[in-house]
């Protein structure tokens, strides 16, 4: 099961590069000005054979001083609702502002793991520094330089030792796991309700194994499956906080925690920049994915070709990866629900698909014979031999090649197009491989 950890402080104490150096990423902008980070930033750190995701809080820019705090508070409160660890950035060089006093008395209240690093740290000498942070009542700060990577092993590793402990697995893993996701207002809430309905005593609620995901079991109508949703469904007084922000990191957790998602899109809106960010965030953890156009009954001026031109701008917005099903439903009048569940159960059957390996080579070795990948400095490409890898959490493809370095990613594409033309495969990432023979 997936950790969250959430990287909070003040504006310039080093969030985003320390973001960038977990990431082993440039995702996150990078300059001296104070608040570049506008935009939040979410990604994923691998250690030691583990994988955790990362937040780095941003978006703090504004006129105001005092509103300046009241969005930090908003961040920070959000952090200890949500994540595993919190690592609170402050800077070795400049010492403790009353911005990092303000975060550090919200911070105390928390029973969430808190890190205090002490960023910046670029010589042995900086460390003295650190002994004032033990005034903030967070414990023992860490110095790290995110710049130069200094210390950011030893971080990981006591990021790794703070995780809660895995209790035991209490799901079948044989029942897919499908979660419904998207930005607020989506129809989220009410597509569940729809699949619930009313005979509510063949459906059961089980903990997770992490402190915030609940699985509903469904099993009716034919269909069988785990209903993956997060606890602690927000009170009327947290409404001021950042929907964007939260419906991300709460879409973090049941992404992870599921095979399919159900991404909901409004049809009334249409594609917004938030359903791109968690259409991506699906794609990172390679999960199979179902979209559905909500409140298609609110759309007016319905013509024969209006689905296929919706669909066809949904696929451009989405691209490169389009190959996966697109219903067009109305939670409300219950308009095609069973078509999303129906689908889903298809993606979680493409996500274990295995393919003989005598028959991949006799369908796409002739394909590649007709079209070999492009020479490369006068150098000609041979794939020989193909096989599926098996255990793998979708389908993944080996190509064994005399000379793989010069297999470039528009040939990929073509290799993973031919896959999927031959075998029923949509919904579902798939990785292409291409190894020396």
């Amino acid at each position: 099961m997936g950790n969250l950890v959430a990287i909070v402080g003040r504006p310039n104490v080093g969030k985003s590069t320390l973001f960038n150096r977990l990431t082993q990423s440039r995702q996150a902008i990078v300059n001296e000005q104070a608040g570049t980070t506008r935009d939040r930033q979410y990604g994923k750190c691998e250690w030691l054979g583990k994988e955790f995701s990362v937040v780095d809080t941003g978006g703090w820019v504004v006129n105001s001083d005092d509103v300046f705090e009241e969005e930090i508070c908003k961040q920070v409160m959000l952090a200890i609702d949500e994540a595993d660890v919190i690592l609170f950035v402050v800077d070795i060089v400049n010492g403790i502002t009353d911005l990092d006093l303000e975060v550090a008395n919200i911070l105390r209240r928390s029973k969430t793991p808190i890190i205090v690093v002490a960023n910046k740290t670029d010589n042995n000498d900086l460390q003295y520094n650190a002994a004032e942070f033990y005034s903030l009542g967070l414990g023992d700060p860490f110095c790290i330089s995110a710049l130069s990577g200094s210390g950011t092993g030893d971080l990981l590793d006591l990021i790794l030792s703070k995780f809660r402990k895995e209790t035991g697995e209490i799901l079948e893993d044989d029942i897919p796991r499908f979660a419904v996701v998207g930005r607020p207002n989506a129809g989220k809430s009410s597509i569940i309700n729809a699949f619930i309905g009313e005979d509510r005593n063949i459906v059961t609620e089980i903990a997770g194994t992490t402190r915030d995901s609940i699985y509903t079991r469904y099993d009716k109508f034919g269909f069988n499956f785990y209903l993956v949703d997060t606890a602690g469904i927000r009170k009327k007084n947290k409404v001021t906080e950042d929907l964007e922000y939260y419906s991300v990191v709460r879409s973090i957790r049941s992404i992870e925690n599921s095979d399919v998602c159900i991404l909901m899109l409004d049809a009334t809106r249409g594609i917004e920049s938030q359903d791109l960010n968690i259409f991506s965030l699906v794609l990172r953890n390679q999960k199979g994915l179902v979209v559905v156009i909500n409140k298609w009954d609110l759309v007016e001026e319905k013509s024969n070709k209006t689905m296929k031109t919706y669909e066809d701008a949904v696929r451009k917005r989405l691209a490169p990866f389009t190959d996966f099903p697109i219903i067009f439903a109305s939670a409300l009048t219950k308009q095609r629900i069973f078509k999303v569940l129906e689908s889903a159960q298809e993606v979680y059957k493409a996500r274990n698909t295995r393919i003989p390996t005598a028959r991949l080579n006799e369908e796409l070795l002739p394909l590649i014979e007709a079209y070999p990948p492009p020479s490369n400095k006068g150098k000609y490409i041979k794939i020989k031999y193909i096989t599926q890898l098996p255990n793998t959490r979708v389908p993944s493809f080996v190509f064994f090649a005399n000379l793989p370095q010069y297999v470039k990613e528009p040939y990929r594409r073509f290799l993973e197009n031919k896959i999927r033309e031959r075998w029923k495969l949509s919904g579902t990432p798939i990785n292409i491989f291409i190894r020396q023979k």
